[in-house]
């Protein structure tokens, strides 16, 4: 690992200028749990860690019926699975939370640092997109605010411009007839960065789904809203047959990631099982009835 200098800004202006002074030589630090990792395998070698860890107004969870929940990019996966008002009002997003990676991942790295990291093979970006999170961006030129959607670009890229910092991410306010699910797949239960994960939300109109949301995230390299799936779903009851026909849109939709982990094709083998799995779950079906 290459010699660094780690700073200490006791204010977010002060990360901000220290970030604009550094530029590419450095490197935001909030768990730590994907950044030291990198450094050690060389992946990063930034003259300049900022840690943001005295900037205790990154960490608060603040939630209001009228304009929703907002947590800041230092709150822990433990601390957005713990909240009350999460587990109360976004039990799809404290769920997630709450199984993501392992206990001491969950325990020190944040969620902000998730999301700017942007591993492929993690969980948050696929649940905030179906959940219309937007996230605040802070730099030189001030706030800007960006769909979740737009936020992860690629592989290990983010929307964020050179000496910008993520502060918060924010979700609507619930609505009481709106329904979310988030369910993952792992190779082996001894591994815990998951091979696909699928959410999905919808408004329930007497039992047929309104404004669905379905994004598949960790098989491909950006999660990914699988719009021809949501439209086909749209108004339509979930039968079986339904959920086994939106699952291979899905599953022929999606351009999987290949690597070491597992193949294309079975890639896309795991999203439409996993896909038809939920969607008979949120209609009360059990999908074993269902053919293979």
């Amino acid at each position: 690992m290459r010699e660094f200098e780690f700073l200490e800004p006791q204010t977010l202006t002060e990360a901000l200028a220290m970030m604009s002074e550094y530029e590419d030589d450095a490197c935001v630090y909030a768990g730590g749990t994907a950044l030291l990792l990198a450094m050690r395998q060389r992946m990063l070698s930034p003259g300049f860690v900022v840690s943001l860890g005295k900037l205790d107004e990154l960490r608060e969870i603040t939630f209001n019926p009228a304009e929703g929940l907002r947590i800041g990019a230092l709150a822990r996966h433990s601390d957005v699975a713990r909240a009350p008002d999460v587990q109360a009002h976004y039990p799809m997003l404290a769920g997630m939370a709450g199984g993501l990676a392992n206990p001491q991942v969950r325990n020190q790295g944040t969620i902000g640092g998730n999301l700017c990291y942007a591993d492929p093979a993690t969980d948050p970006p696929s649940c905030l997109i179906a959940m219309d999170a937007e996230v605040t961006i802070a730099g030189p030129g001030g706030e800007r605010r960006l769909p979740m959607r737009e936020f992860v670009v690629d592989f290990f890229t983010t929307a964020l411009e050179p000496g910008e910092i993520l502060t918060h991410i924010t979700l609507p306010p619930p609505r009481p007839d709106r329904t979310g699910l988030y369910r993952r797949h792992l190779r082996t239960p001894a591994e815990h960065r998951p091979v696909a994960n699928v959410a999905l939300t919808f408004r329930d109109v007497n039992g047929v789904p309104e404004d669905v949301r379905l994004v598949i995230g960790a098989a491909v390299p950006v999660a990914q809203s699988m719009t021809r799936a949501e439209d086909f779903l749209t108004a339509r009851a979930i039968t079986l047959d339904v959920a086994a026909e939106a699952a291979a849109m899905v599953a022929e939709d999606i351009d999987p990631i290949s690597d070491g982990r597992g193949e294309e094709a079975f890639r896309r083998q795991v999203v439409r099982a996993i896909t038809r799995r939920i969607l008979a779950e949120a209609a009360g079906l059990n999908w074993k009835d269902a053919a293979a």
